[in-house]
């Protein structure tokens, strides 16, 4: 935690995510993004908050999500922004997941990129004229056995504290 390198001890499904992902959250927060923001997605059912947006204009934005999810998660956050973009309440966003080396050392069954990407077609595809959508994934610069692992919740709906 605040630390200009990411290290991770590399012990099997020993580390949690959601203190990486708060990381990320409050670096974006500096830089005047708004956290956990609801917008009006879908005239069906509203989902839940983005992870961080970026006023655009007008109530347009630019979302990131995190994925401390399973693999679930990662479709609906991508369908989430999808439906955001569709709607014009987005004008884009980003999913960040980590890779599949990361994911070996993070809580089981986390979403990745590699599970996810055979599905970029489908979101490729979608008819948006005017819009960005990307998945970005992140990965540790160094594994060392001497550090802590990072803290996981005690399930998972649990939150960091």
């Amino acid at each position: 935690m605040g630390n200009i390198r990411f290290s991770i001890n590399p012990a099997p499904k020993g580390n949690g995510v959601k203190p990486i992902k708060l990381e990320c959250m409050a670096h974006l927060h500096s830089k005047r993004w708004y956290l956990e923001k609801r917008l009006h997605i879908s005239s069906e059912r509203n989902a839940g908050p983005i992870d961080a947006v970026y006023p655009i204009s007008n109530d347009i934005y630019f979302a990131v999500e995190w994925e401390t999810g399973n693999i679930s998660s990662s479709h609906r956050a991508l369908n989430k922004i999808c439906l955001g973009m569709l709607n014009g309440s987005l004008l884009g966003g980003t999913l960040i997941l980590p890779s599949r080396e990361m994911y070996s050392f993070l809580t089981d069954r986390i979403g990745n990129y590699q599970e996810l990407s055979p599905y970029f077609h489908l979101w490729r595809n979608i008819n948006i004229s005017n819009g960005y959508l990307s998945v970005i994934e992140v990965e540790h610069d160094e594994i060392d056995v001497n550090i802590p692992l990072i803290p996981k919740g005690t399930d998972g709906w649990a939150k960091f504290i």
